[in-house]
């Protein structure tokens, strides 16, 4: 049976000075206006899958991060359940090699600048996520600042940070069965 990991909330610890701190905490939950609610759902119908500039327009547009409008469209794809565009499926049938077929392109939009980061900032990063694989809002608010990135940044490093952690850990008693049969075969 696999078991999820627990996130603790130990939300007092005293520090040096005998004051209460916040070791983790949640953000708190974005609430949208029913008027920024039709826009960002007026978008999402038209473009489920918007790009960078899109975010950042909309980010403007109803007074909020592009970080929390990205998040947003996430939970709205996997929430409701949405039929590809014409693009997207004649796309998709163009990839099918049909010779016949007229070839379509679409145009995307320009993604987000990959990040990267520095030696002293990844050792920063990957020394946090030993501490706290889980790290609250605070923490990460601290680090960014620590280490000059966007908080933003550094909950999606952690997020993806997380993913490679677990996949490795599945990967890994494949990897010994295999070592064994291969032991035990004279290889």
């Amino acid at each position: 049976m696999f078991e999820t990991p627990r996130i603790s909330f130990n939300m007092a610890q005293k520090d040096s000075a005998n004051e209460t701190i916040s070791t983790c905490q949640r953000r708190s939950r974005t609430k949208f206006t029913p008027d920024q609610l039709k826009i960002l759902i007026d978008t999402f119908n038209q473009k489920p899958y918007p790009g960078y500039a899109t975010k950042q327009k909309l980010a403007l547009e109803i007074n909020t991060e592009e970080s929390r409008i990205q998040i947003w469209f996430q939970n709205r794809r996997a929430r409701h359940s949405f039929q590809r565009t014409e693009p997207e499926q004649a796309l998709e049938s163009s990839q099918t090699h049909r010779p016949d077929a007229p070839a379509v392109t679409q145009v995307r939009e320009a993604r987000r600048c990959r990040t990267t980061y520095t030696s002293s900032q990844l050792c920063a990063l990957i020394k946090a996520f030993k501490k706290n694989p889980y790290p609250g809002i605070d923490s990460r608010e601290r680090l960014a600042k620590e280490i000059g990135v966007s908080e933003a940044r550094v909950q999606i490093w952690f997020q993806n940070r997380r993913s490679r952690f677990y996949d490795q850990r599945k990967r890994e008693p494949a990897e010994i069965r295999g070592k064994i049969r291969d032991k035990a075969q004279g290889l």
